[in-house]
């Protein structure tokens, strides 16, 4: 059943219908009623035209035509109107009463109604012979749109842009509030699956080829991100992974050999560990790795590398750096001995730096205020030396590029924290000193006289004995030798009396009463230890007997007389 000029209804047309005697195609009944055959539109009378059967094969099997004429226009304006019907519905005119009541349901499937075979239906007549209803073809939603008569067939319009539905508030679309991985998908693609109604196939094509393949792009996009994401987060997995098991079970990374020709100075601050030592070697690209030298570092005596600099070649093992720290000769270091003057330091520090002779020492006669030295150092102005008895003993840094200030800064430094941990003033005052620069003098005194640790505490209390006001076997006159051969820079025991009589140095104790201007070595802690807590056995004199180690105390001129005898026996004289 065709959707062409056939009625739902059984009654006749009136002969008196402007329309009467037009059969359409072979004779069919047009619409009945009051609804116009085309889209609303009135129906133009034609005169009749000889009938002319045309067959169409394209479904397979012939079909009657009945040639007729209508109105172009009114047939587009039809056309277009079914084209544009909504989604799922076959157009309906205003007047949709008929359609409703005995023929198209409005829902673009045929209603139920019993098919009267027209005179010119062959096939009507044939399933009534057979004695069945005959179905209607066109009346399933897959069915395909009735055949044109061959005049009538025309090109189907491009059809138009599908206007967008309004979405309700709560719907924020595709692009808005949702990500485009799920937006592609869902009811719309199972839609684009389905088979297309007859009303969809004849009005508009569905989505575009255009939408489609949008879709199919922002799918296709949304999987790759997806599968970046995944495969970047499992390369991390695989890479951290394998960074722990080597970590956990392979050997640290490690130069091989002693390493190249190329040196360079390195310096270990005091109290540094295995691991601080490390990270300065592999910065210096001595070694390759921090892990593997800490592992030599714990398997080859490594706790024995004392503090201070030291000269190593690039690209060593680890093993090999610590075997080079360990060995004195790698050290690139100045060393102060207990009790060492400064003038002996200065040249030490020249050598080690590849300094000319005498630099150092100017540069702490220019710059010896911008060292670090306390307030009370520069106490008497007769000092020869501001630094003497400030660079304290001990080992420093000290290689090739190095400036001396920075040498000198350590030195006078490491004395400050040393004299720091005594209450200097307090000490000085309880020992009938001026001040602290005078401890620091004693200390020195005791240190440079003093053979051993048992000597130091035995001396300082001649020192202080021999300061006395009451003192009347020396008259306040320290009479030492070690403050002579400073003003000297000698280290000789054979003074005649004539030359230390003849001078008159603030530092000839020979001569002049009391302390010295100032220190006249770099005392260590155990001279200072001594300086502060002397004995108290009434020792007055001493003479080294063997003229070397041995020192022997006297508390009366006549046992100085006896021990100054013994000297001179042991000397040959």
């Amino acid at each position: 059943m065709t959707e062409y000029g056939r009625g739902p209804g059984s009654e006749p047309w009136h002969p008196e219908d402007p329309l009467y005697g037009d059969g359409g195609w072979e004779g069919q009944q047009g619409h009945t009623g009051h609804q116009p055959a085309y889209g609303g539109q009135p129906q133009h009378q034609y005169p009749q035209q000889p009938q002319q059967e045309y067959a169409d094969w394209s479904d397979g099997r012939p079909q009657q035509y009945g040639r007729q004429e209508y109105d172009q226009q009114q047939y587009q304006q039809s056309y277009e109107q079914q084209q544009y019907a909504a989604p799922g519905q076959q157009y309906a005119p205003r007047d949709q009463q008929a359609y409703q009541e005995g023929g198209w349901d409005g829902t673009g499937s045929h209603a139920q109604v019993p098919y009267a075979a027209g005179p010119g239906d062959p096939y009507g007549q044939q399933a009534a012979a057979y004695g069945a209803e005959q179905p209607d073809l066109y009346g399933t939603p897959d069915a395909y749109p009735p055949p044109e008569p061959p005049a009538r067939r025309r090109a189907e319009p491009e059809p138009e842009p599908e206007a967008e539905q309004p979405r309700p508030d709560w719907d924020p679309g595709p692009d808005q509030g949702e990500h485009a991985f799920f937006a592609g998908g869902g009811a719309d693609d199972e839609d684009d699956e389905e088979p297309e109604a007859r009303g969809d196939r004849r009005g508009r094509g569905g989505k575009g080829a255009k939408g489609a393949k949008s879709k199919k792009s922002r799918n296709g996009c949304a999987c790759l991100v997806v599968l970046l994401v995944f495969g970047g987060g499992l390369g991390g997995v695989t890479y951290f992974g394998y960074q722990f098991y080597q970590n956990r079970h392979s050997a640290a990374p490690d130069f091989t050999g002693d390493g190249t020709s190329q040196t360079v100075s390195i310096e270990v601050p005091k109290g540094a560990r295995g691991v601080d030592i490390g990270r300065k070697l592999k910065d210096a690209g001595v070694v390759k790795s921090v892990d593997a030298f800490v592992s030599a570092f714990t398997t080859h005596n490594g706790d024995q590398i004392q503090a201070g600099a030291y000269i190593l070649r690039k690209e060593m093992s680890a093993k090999s750096a610590v075997e080079m720290m360990l060995d004195p000769k790698s050290q690139a270091n100045v060393m102060v001995p207990p009790g060492q003057r400064n003038i002996a330091v200065y040249k030490a520090i020249d050598t080690k730096l590849g300094l000319t002779a005498g630099t150092t020492r100017g540069v702490a006669e220019k710059n010896s205020k911008n060292l670090g030295l306390p307030d009370w150092a520069n106490a008497d102005g007769d000092v020869k030396d501001p630094l003497e008895g400030f660079l304290y003993p001990g080992t420093y840094p000290a290689a090739k590029g190095m400036k001396p200030e920075t040498v000198l800064k350590q030195m006078v430094a490491r004395a400050e924290e040393a004299y720091g941990k005594y209450d200097l003033e307090a000490k000085a005052k309880a020992l009938r000193l001026e001040n602290p620069l005078q401890v620091i003098t004693v200390a020195s005194l005791v240190q440079a006289e003093g053979k051993t640790h048992d000597d130091f505490r035995k001396m300082a209390e001649v020192v202080y004995n021999r300061l006395k006001p009451t003192n009347t076997e020396t008259n306040q006159l320290l009479q030492f030798d070690s403050t002579f051969n400073y003003l000297k820079n000698e280290s000789n025991i054979h003074i005649s009396e004539s030359e230390i009589n003849s001078n008159q140095d603030p530092y000839n104790t020979y001569t002049q009463k009391g302390l010295p201007p100032g220190p006249i070595g770099n005392p260590g802690a155990e001279a200072l230890t001594a300086a502060l807590t002397p004995t108290s056995d009434g020792w007055i004199y001493f003479v080294a007997t063997d003229g070397e180690n041995k020192t022997e105390f006297a508390k009366t001129y006549a046992e100085f007389e006896r021990l100054k005898d013994k000297f001179n026996e042991s000397a040959g004289n």
